[in-house]
C-alpha cells in the first residue's frame, strides 16, 4: 500500500495513495481516506471541543477509524482520551503509525469489530462515520454512548426516499422522495436514533443536524433518564405530502390519523415516517460552535453552521424554484420572498439545505399567492 503524509487541521497523518490504475473506486480499498470530508471533520473537532470544554476527562471513540484521521484530530486538537477501532489489519497498522507520528499519549488503537468494542465498554462520546449506513452499529452505539452521539450517514438514497425499500429496512421508517429530500433524510435518521436510544431508556437533544453534499450528519447530546426518553419520543411523528400541489402536513405521535385526500387540491396524500419532527439544532450551541470554528480557522464551515443556527424550527422546507416552475413564473431572489412573507405576518427563513430553499409557516396556497404577487411587481 502506497502512502503519503498530509496535514489536516493541526494533525499530520499518513494516508493511502489511491491506485489510479485500478478500476475500483477508492472507497473499496481496505483503508480509505476521503479529503472531501474535511469540513465534516473540522465541524466534529470544533463541536466536540465545545461540548467537552469543561470536561477534558471525557472519553471519545472513533468506532470505524479507517486511516484514523478523525480520531487523531480529536486526540491532538481536542485533547480527549481517544480510542480508535477498526478490524482491518491495514487500518490498525496505519492508525498505530499515525499515533506515533503525532506523539500522542492520549490515544489507543484496537483491532476489533466496532459493535464488540461498544458492547464491551461505554464512552462519553461516540462517533460513527461508516462508509454507507450507520444502521448496523446504531443499537450498540446508543447503548454505549453516555453523553454525545456523532453520526454520519452516506446512504442518502435510502434515507431520502430514492431507494425506499432500503430506507424501510435500515431505519424502520418510510421515506418519501420529495423536493425537501435532504431534510427528509436528516429527520429519518434522527427518528431512528431517538427510537433506538429510547430502547435503552435514553433521550437525545439535537445540537446540530445537517445535510451536506452526499451525507447526513448528526450531533445529539445523550441522557439516561426514563421520563426524558418518554418526552423525547413525543417529537416523533409523520409527514403527509401531496405530490399534486406540494401541500404538506405533519402530526406528532407514533399512531396518528392523517387525511387521505389533500385539503388543498383533493389529490391522494402520501405518508412518510415515523420521523423526527422536533428541532434540528440548538441555537445556543450553534452560536458557541461558530466562535470555536472562527478561533480554529475552519472558515469553510462557518456559513453552514450560521445557516443552521438561523433557520426556523418548522418541519420540511420549500424549494423556491420548484414552486415557481409549478406556477410558470421566473423566480425572484430568495431574500425578496422571505421579506414578503414576513411583511404578510408569516415566519420565514433561509435554510442550510440549499441556496433556493426556505422555511415558512405559510400554507402552500398563501405561499403561491405571495410568489405570484412578487412576479407581478415591476423589476
Amino acid at each position: 500500500m502506497l502512502t503519503r503524509i498530509i496535514t489536516e487541521g493541526a494533525t499530520r497523518v499518513e494516508v493511502p495513495v489511491p491506485d489510479e490504475s485500478s478500476s475500483f473506486p477508492p472507497s473499496s480499498a481496505a483503508v480509505f481516506y476521503n479529503p472531501a470530508m474535511r469540513m465534516n471533520r473540522d465541524v466534529a473537532v470544533a463541536a466536540i471541543a465545545c461540548f467537552s470544554k469543561n470536561n477534558p476527562e471525557y472519553t471519545y471513540l472513533d468506532a470505524l477509524s479507517a486511516s484514523g484521521i478523525r480520531g487523531l484530530r480529536i486526540a491532538k486538537e481536542g485533547g480527549l482520551n481517544t480510542t480508535m477501532s477498526d478490524w482491518e489489519d491495514a487500518s490498525f497498522e496505519l492508525v498505530t503509525k499515525n499515533i506515533e507520528l503525532n506523539d500522542l499519549t492520549n490515544c489507543t488503537a484496537i483491532k476489533r469489530n466496532a459493535n464488540v468494542v461498544m458492547l464491551d465498554d461505554s464512552f462519553d462520546i461516540i462517533d460513527l462515520d461508516p462508509f454507507g449506513s450507520p444502521a448496523p452499529f446504531l443499537d450498540t452505539a446508543c447503548r454505549s454512548a453516555k453523553r454525545l452521539l456523532c453520526i454520519t450517514a452516506t446512504d442518502t438514497a435510502p434515507l431520502c426516499g430514492a431507494h425506499k425499500k432500503a430506507g424501510i429496512r435500515n431505519y424502520a421508517a418510510v421515506p418519501l422522495k420529495t423536493e425537501y429530500y435532504p431534510e427528509m433524510g436528516v429527520r429519518i435518521l434522527m427518528g431512528a436514533v431517538a427510537r433506538t436510544l429510547a430502547k435503552h431508556d435514553k433521550a437525545m437533544t439535537p445540537l446540530l443536524s445537517y445535510a451536506s453534499a452526499h451525507y447526513v450528519r448528526l450531533f445529539a447530546a445523550v441522557k439516561k433518564d426514563i421520563k426524558e426518553a418518554d418526552e423525547c419520543l413525543k417529537n416523533m411523528g409523520f409527514i403527509s405530502h401531496c405530490f399534486g400541489c406540494g401541500a404538506r402536513e405533519w402530526k406528532n405521535g407514533l399512531a396518528v390519523h392523517m387525511e387521505e385526500k389533500c385539503p388543498v387540491c383533493g389529490h391522494t396524500m402520501s405518508l412518510a415516517g415515523p420521523l423526527w419532527l422536533g428541532r434540528l439544532h440548538d441555537s445556543g450551541f450553534c452560536g458557541e460552535l461558530l466562535g470555536e470554528l472562527e478561533k480554529r480557522g475552519f472558515k469553510e464551515a462557518l456559513k453552514l453552521v450560521a445557516a443552521c443556527r438561523d433557520e426556523l424550527d418548522i418541519p420540511m422546507h420549500y424549494d423556491y424554484h420548484k414552486l415557481c416552475k409549478s406556477l410558470g413564473i421566473t423566480a425572484m431572489p430568495t431574500d425578496g420572498l422571505i421579506a414578503a412573507l414576513r411583511e404578510k405576518g408569516f415566519q420565514a427563513s433561509r435554510t442550510h439545505f440549499s441556496g433556493i430553499s426556505f422555511k415558512t409557516d405559510a400554507g402552500v396556497e398563501e405561499l403561491k399567492k405571495i410568489i405570484q404577487g412578487l412576479a407581478q411587481l415591476p423589476h
